[in-house]
């Protein structure tokens, strides 16, 4: 996965209008599916709160499956894309330890994936005004461009491919 530029203001109103989208037919969707379950299944005097539960989950369900078949459309391009960037991070993350162990023993590929997460968590950070720990963000990456340049390395981000996590398991 490269990093791409995305425009902030298109991705937060995407955004908003998926999340208001999603709960409101989560919401509808619950109540029919309650009623319906209830109605068809339901008896006088005993809580149907197993159905409405199964409601909920029925919902849960068909907004999942809408949001698979939308995901590909050009109105969501940046949601999934900061969602696969933020699978992407999670998955570095485990494995930030011996990553940064790695890169203090001068292994290239551990720079190149640090490099990715690091500017990756500040495009995503910037996304999501996220101003809390933007600093220790900013301040990793360079401490990092600062090791790379003291070893007279030429490392890009674009060089970074998943492939690379698999060496630190």
């Amino acid at each position: 996965m490269q990093l791409t530029d995305i425009d902030k203001s298109r991705y937060r109103k995407h955004l908003n209008i998926v999340i208001a989208g999603f709960i409101g037919t989560l919401l509808v969707l619950a109540l029919i599916f309650g009623q319906l379950l209830i109605v068809s299944f339901g008896q006088e005097g005993v809580s149907n709160f197993r159905y409405n539960l199964l409601g909920v989950i029925l919902s849960l369900l068909a907004c999942a499956a809408i949001l698979h078949q939308l995901k590909s459309s050009l109105f969501f391009a940046e949601i999934y894309y900061v969602w696969q960037l933020k699978q992407l991070q999670n998955l570095i993350f485990r494995k930030l330890k011996k990553l940064k162990l790695a890169a203090d023993n001068d292994d290239k590929n551990a720079l190149i994936v640090l490099l990715f997460y690091y500017q990756s968590l500040q495009q995503v950070y910037h996304l999501d005004d996220n101003t809390l720990t933007i600093n220790t963000v900013d301040k990793n990456l360079t401490d990092l461009q600062e090791t790379i340049a003291n070893k007279n390395l030429t490392i890009r981000v674009e060089q970074f491919d998943k492939k690379l996590l698999s060496s630190y398991s």
